[in-house]
């Protein structure tokens, strides 16, 4: 009997834990209307998934939340940022094709407007050092 009351504690909650990860993995948006002013607001949002085109000249990236889902177009501004795992900002030759990242992102008219990037790998630096030896005969 206690066995079966342990069982069923620990299933449920693995339950709310698998439902509290798929929950914080995609949130949904959130649009409100004043009624009095008309003025609409919208919540930043996140989703995780795989940035799939950028073009350094675009004002978009490419961005897919699944494998079998059709690439969106995300479009950012002066004042996106992107960061590293661990939160430190990066420049925008930091972001590649197949690069899995976090978007977050507000609704803007039938735009999808990027407010921050979070890279889910750090960026690696290639730095190119030459070194030349010469050897003297005495």
């Amino acid at each position: 009997m206690k066995q079966t009351r342990l069982v069923k504690i620990l299933t449920a909650g693995v339950l709310c834990a698998a439902a509290l990860g798929v929950a914080l993995a995609q949130e949904t948006t959130t649009t409100t209307v004043d009624p009095v002013t008309g003025t609409t607001t919208t919540a930043t949002t996140s989703t995780a998934g795989t940035i799939t085109t950028y073009t350094p000249d675009s004002d978009y990236i490419m961005f897919r939340t699944a494998p079998d889902a059709a690439p969106v177009r995300y479009y950012y501004t002066k004042d996106t940022t992107i960061v590293d795992p661990e939160g430190h900002i990066v420049t925008w030759s930091a972001i590649r094709p197949d690069m899995p990242a976090t978007v977050y992102y507000t609704n803007v008219g039938d735009r999808i407007v990027v407010r921050k990037i979070v890279l889910a790998q750090p960026t690696t630096i290639y730095k190119k050092e030459e070194t030349t030896t010469t050897t003297t005969k005495p």
